[in-house]
């Protein structure tokens, strides 16, 4: 029994449960991937979102957003703001959903971990220099770049020269690791409103141990900014006619 929203659901808490395990791998205490650094929660976030496109297409969404940005983006680029609602719901709680099988999965670690700064880390974004104007600068245009390349990829111009049916999530993945080298430096590359706020609200109600605030006074940025971006590659794949 398939269908988008199902699709959306799962394939988000796929590309949660492995994107904030990749993170909490490598913070948490006592882990054996501690300290393995930014290049493999890089890779981790990559393959967790082609691992996450899978599960959606093959659990009955063929967009395989798992994130407000691209559906909002999408939605701009054709007109059409049928799914918005309904995608947007099914991305959020599948990313809490995502977030809570991290909790479950490396529950002896959080105790281990007394800095409630790594703790929340392993949930959701914080800024390397907190500096908000240029905080959501960086979310616009990280979201930007992967919501326009995500419709140059589907683009009919690609197609024709010969791009094989079924490589897109790989595509897509490789997007998002050189998106997190080259510009998830600066606020740990939220580019999608779901990642970070359902993480964030599971980081909010479940007992973690050491777990400290949730810092809500930052949340609105990484919810904003890849909201504007995605928005934007919306409009600038109109105006091109990808």
């Amino acid at each position: 029994m398939t269908s988008p929203i199902l699709g959306e659901f799962l394939g988000t808490m796929v590309l949660i449960l492995l994107g904030n395990g990749v993170v909490a791998g490598v913070l948490l205490k006592r882990s054996k991937a501690e300290g393995a650094g930014w290049m493999v929660i890089t890779a981790g976030w990559a393959f967790a979102v082609m691992a996450g496109v899978f599960t959606a297409i093959a659990c009955g969404s063929s967009d395989a957003h798992l994130n407000p940005a691209v559906t909002i983006g999408l939605a701009v680029s054709t007109g059409n703001f049928a799914k918005v609602l309904p995608y947007l719901a099914a991305q959020l709680l599948g990313a809490f959903a995502g977030a809570s099988l991290v909790w479950i999965h490396y529950h002896p670690h959080w105790k281990e971990t007394e800095d409630p700064e790594l703790t929340r880390a392993c949930y959701c974004t914080s800024p390397a220099i907190r500096k908000p104007v240029a905080n959501l600068i960086s979310e616009v245009i990280g979201t930007f770049v992967l919501v326009f390349v995500v419709g140059a990829i589907f683009s009919k111009a690609v197609a024709a020269n010969g791009i094989a049916p079924g490589v897109g999530p790989y595509l897509v993945g490789s997007l998002v690791w050189g998106i997190g080298l080259s510009l998830g430096g600066t606020t740990g590359y939220a580019i999608n409103p779901a990642r970070d706020l359902g993480p964030r609200l599971a980081h909010f109600v479940l007992p973690i141990a050491n777990k400290g605030q949730s810092d809500w006074s930052y949340a609105p940025i990484p919810i904003l900014g890849p909201l504007i971006g995605g928005a934007l590659a919306g409009v600038l794949i109109h105006v091109i006619g990808l």
